[in-house]
């Protein structure tokens, strides 16, 4: 009995210590990925995407696959700065080979919200979908609603 009770012990720890590594290695790719932004690395950044990674900025006309995405991005890192996100708070969740996460964010753009899914490929945790979203505090939803309105009307009457 005392075997059995052994083996588990240390298979519970092995499991325990497994996930801890992988949330490790999630949080360095998430800091790693915004930091190639913040350095203009246009290879490092969209590496540590899968190939049919979806990015879904703040505008509404922002949903882009991969190569849509790095259409759009290279004149930023041609001019040697992207943008520059640090996570000041981020939580992740692991299942298997796939993970998601929320994370506050200071930006240029004041504090945002980023959140999306990452996949453990060959090549190990890579962004498979993201979504930043400017964060607005409950007081100003009313302004800030105000100020889109007509640009989201005529966005609508575009949309199939």
């Amino acid at each position: 009995m005392k075997n059995h009770s052994f083996f588990i012990l240390i298979l519970l720890l092995s499991i325990n210590l497994s996930a801890q590594n992988a949330e490790k290695e999630i949080t360095q790719v998430l800091d790693n990925w915004h930091n190639a932004a913040a350095e203009a690395n246009f290879e490092t950044y969209f590496s540590l995407m899968t190939d049919d990674a979806i990015f879904i900025g703040t505008d509404p006309t922002e949903n882009w696959n991969k190569k849509e995405f790095k259409s759009f991005s290279k004149p930023y890192f041609d001019k040697g700065k992207a943008w520059s996100f640090t996570s000041l708070e981020r939580n992740v969740f692991i299942k298997n080979k796939i993970a998601w996460f929320d994370e506050l964010l200071q930006t240029q753009m004041g504090l945002c919200r980023g959140s999306g899914v990452l996949e453990k490929t060959t090549k190990g945790w890579r962004i498979q979908h993201y979504v930043l979203s400017i964060s607005i505090p409950n007081e100003h939803v009313s302004k800030v609603t105000t100020l889109k309105k007509n640009f989201e009307e005529k966005f609508i009457k575009t949309l199939p």
